[in-house]
């Protein structure tokens, strides 16, 4: 029996999962500098700049700002202006509007984005299984009605339904946006659904806690990814390996869903 016979419910992660940045942030705010003749902002203090703004929006304003009822645009724009500020570049609020526009419209659509080659087809695949797709995310609502379907990426031809943390007011690695999964694809049992991300904080440990079954995919090849395999965690390189062990018959050895050296045996 393949553990596909076992599934009712495949949930998925985003960003590093599904698609992926193109280029650096650098690109995207230089050219928005470029576009007001400004010159472009040092790469390497502007990721600096972001990452630190990023992370202080996020602990005030989790969830992009929703429990404070913060608009979206309001709390990017906040995080853009401190982000530009801390890189050393303080322009005047003409100049600075003009700037922000130009990066929220670009990541606002699928020009940053790309998306991997299996990403479409493993969606539409588990669909025509019968099993329902749902989206997890630690997202705001412009990747649920722009950007996924910018990207060949619709509810209703490759996912059936959205978690999304900026339409939720929960993020992972909260155990509770899984939960809300559970719930969203006709309150199924845990056990019934696979939750397919790239990080083990994120994705593998919530899911894992609250019964369901969990994969890593290693896009990058990434040095943790070892790690992740000695913590028990199946570690796979991508979603047609993903599609194989999941039809790969194991009724003969039982193999679990996780495995210590991030290999299923019997494929």
């Amino acid at each position: 029996m393949s553990i596909l016979s076992k599934l009712r419910c495949i949930t998925i992660d985003v960003t590093g999962t599904l698609i992926a940045y193109k280029g650096e942030l650098g690109d995207y705010y230089c050219m928005a500098a470029k576009s007001v003749g400004l010159p472009c902002p040092d790469y390497k203090r502007m990721h600096e700049g972001f990452k630190g703004a990023y992370s202080d929006m996020a602990n005030k304003y989790p969830c992009f700002g929703f429990a404070a009822k913060m608009s979206n645009i309001v709390w990017w724009k906040t995080c853009v202006r401190d982000s530009f500020v801390r890189a050393g570049y303080d322009y005047d609020e003409e100049t600075f509007e003009k700037v922000f526009r130009r990066i929220y419209s670009t990541f606002g659509s699928s020009a940053p984005y790309t998306v991997f080659p299996d990403s479409q087809p493993f969606l539409r695949w588990a669909r025509e299984q019968g099993l329902m797709v749902g989206i997890v995310s630690n997202a705001e609502y412009r990747y649920q009605d722009v950007i996924l379907p910018a990207l060949g990426l619709n509810q209703g031809t490759e996912w059936d339904f959205g978690v999304f943390s900026g339409l939720e007011g929960v993020e992972k690695p909260n155990p509770r946006i899984y939960e809300i999964a559970l719930e969203r694809a006709g309150n199924i049992a845990p056990q019934e659904a696979l939750h397919i991300g790239d990080s083990m904080r994120k994705d593998y440990l919530p899911a894992r806690s609250v019964g369901m079954h969990a994969l890593l995919l290693d896009r990058f090849k990434t040095p943790d990814a070892k790690t992740w395999s000695q913590s028990g965690a199946l570690v796979l390189p991508g979603l047609i390996e993903t599609q194989a062990w999941l039809t790969a018959e194991n009724s003969s050895n039982g193999t679990s869903f996780s495995s210590q050296d991030g290999h299923v045996s019997s494929l």
